[in-house]
């Protein structure tokens, strides 16, 4: 991924404001995700609309479960985010009954079990002990090879680290494109889940331990 000089990104806590913005940023930066696109179908008709059902309906529940949310801002755009479980509550949004209710009607069962299992599956492979969990992040097609998902994941890290009681952070990826990425930002591979034919791998980032300021 080619490196160029950009102007360093506002990091922020988001709320449900952000909505529609984060809703158009991580189907921008999932649409062509080898997991997504088993997962909903991709050979399918509809698979942009279902994906846009998921992406919606996570979104929404991760604000209006009040979960923690950063963002980068370049000139008050969005450019970039990540949505954060944090140790308590696991599954997180896959816990409400009413997603799951909203994901069968507008993705179907079929997809709706795929994405329950991922989960799961995800679950799985947590490390022992209290750990903060990405279950969607990215940066805008637009904004990328400009080091902002270096910032996004250091702004996490940094956010995570206040929490003296969690280990550190946990992600995964079915793409083989992000692996040296996660690699070089101090991830190691803890774990794989097979997801269809995909080879989902799980990354974990211990706590640094660092005093840090708060993110405003």
């Amino acid at each position: 991924m080619p490196k160029t000089t950009a102007a360093q990104a506002r990091v922020c806590m988001l709320d449900d404001g952000y909505s529609r913005e984060a809703r158009s940023l991580l189907y921008n930066a999932y649409r062509h995700e080898p997991t997504f696109a088993y997962i909903f179908d991709a050979q399918r008709p509809g698979y942009e609309r279902r994906l846009r059902v998921m992406v919606r309906e996570w979104v929404r529940q991760h604000f209006y479960l009040q979960l923690p949310a950063i963002g980068l801002l370049v000139e008050d755009r969005l450019i970039a985010l990540a949505l954060i479980v944090p140790p308590q509550r696991r599954l997180g949004v896959a816990d409400s009954w009413a997603w799951r209710l909203r994901m069968l009607l507008g993705t179907g069962q079929r997809c709706t079990r795929r994405y329950m299992e991922y989960q799961a599956a995800l679950i799985g492979c947590l490390p022992p002990g209290q750990v903060h969990m990405l279950p969607l992040l990215g940066v805008h097609p637009q904004f990328r090879g400009q080091q902002y998902g270096e910032q996004l994941l250091q702004a996490v890290h940094d956010w995570c680290a206040e929490d003296a009681n969690t280990q550190g952070v946990v992600l995964d990826s079915g793409n083989a494109h992000y692996l040296a990425f996660y690699q070089r930002q101090g991830y190691e591979e803890i774990g794989e889940v097979a997801v269809g034919p995909i080879r989902e791998r799980v990354f974990f980032h211990p706590n640094p331990g660092a005093s840090l300021p708060s993110i405003a």
